[in-house]
């Protein structure tokens, strides 16, 4: 590791950047070097400027992804190398805001059932039934779960922005948990030794971001489902179905790890005012809302 990587590292773990933050951050950079095959302290504004425009313009990237380096590069010159942000102006495009495509229930309950792998399946379901992020899910070890009759809840560690949080766990969840949890053996401490829920093969880390992803496409695509999108829609639809079913706006809110209402408003714009919540199922247990196939 270089001693410039180093700093930078240094200053994000003193600030309390997520790791996946970290490795978006220096990665971004050192993409930017490779451009050039130049170190980055070496670099102009306006190359900094001209080599974001050619991520859109010439590699056909999104203006999100753009703005990820964009981001990587203000921290890098204002923050490690402690350059005038008035005269080495780092430009930011405002992406445009775009709704996220829903997938109806069925279409969920499809997706789930498509999904062959028994670690992966169980994961998709927790992401939908708890509204976390992919990689806060991945992150989840068996003393996350609380199951006690009056404290029923799924505690997430250093979600993003590195804040602790609760969630829900309903029963429909919680029986599948305990049905996973005991076919798989993960309470034994030597099979288990690392106490994550959702282990990679080797049973000594938490599986990876990207096989999660992989599952996901391929039970999409199984399930003959056209809508785009990664495991993040899985959060939408929670926050979307907890909506149709009457939780209000400031509880998802709080379940969802957001800082601000506004984040969670948008949400009232993808709600469907067709759907009739079934009397007899709680809004909070959206696994026990799915169509039975």
């Amino acid at each position: 590791m270089t001693p410039l990587r180093q700093r930078m590292v240094d200053a994000m773990v003193t600030r309390g950047f997520a790791e996946r933050t970290q490795e978006s951050y220096v990665e971004a950079i050192s993409r930017m070097a490779r451009h050039y095959h130049r170190s980055p302290v070496l670099l102009s504004k306006d190359e900094v400027s001209a080599y974001l425009l050619h991520l859109v313009s010439t590699r056909h990237l999104t203006y999100s992804t753009m703005n990820q380096a964009a981001c990587a590069a203000r921290f890098l010159y204002e923050k490690v190398l402690g350059f005038d942000p008035a005269v080495f102006h780092v430009p930011m495009a405002k992406a445009p805001a775009r709704q996220p495509e829903l997938l109806s229930r069925m279409e969920i309950a499809r997706l789930l059932a498509c999904c062959a792998h028994p670690v992966y399946r169980m994961l998709l379901i927790t992401l939908y039934a708890t509204g976390l992020r992919v990689t806060e899910g991945s992150q989840l070890r068996l003393h996350d779960i609380d199951s006690s009759v009056d404290r029923m809840s799924v505690r997430v560690c250093g979600g993003k922005g590195g804040k602790d949080r609760y969630t829900l766990l309903s029963p429909s969840l919680l029986d599948q948990l305990r049905s996973y949890c005991h076919t798989h053996g993960l309470h034994h401490p030597r099979k288990n030794p690392g106490d994550w829920l959702f282990p990679n093969k080797q049973l000594n880390a938490p599986t990876a971001i990207e096989n999660i992803q992989r599952a996901y496409q391929a039970a999409r695509h199984c399930a003959g489902i056209t809508k785009e999108g990664g495991t993040h829609t899985l959060r939408h639809g929670f926050a979307t179905h907890l909506l149709e079913g009457g939780v209000d706006l400031f509880t998802i809110q709080k379940l969802l790890g957001h800082s601000h209402i506004s984040t969670t408003s948008r949400y009232l714009h993808l709600i469907s005012p067709q759907f009739c919540p079934p009397k007899d199922v709680d809004p909070l247990d959206l696994l026990a809302g799915l169509p039975k196939l």
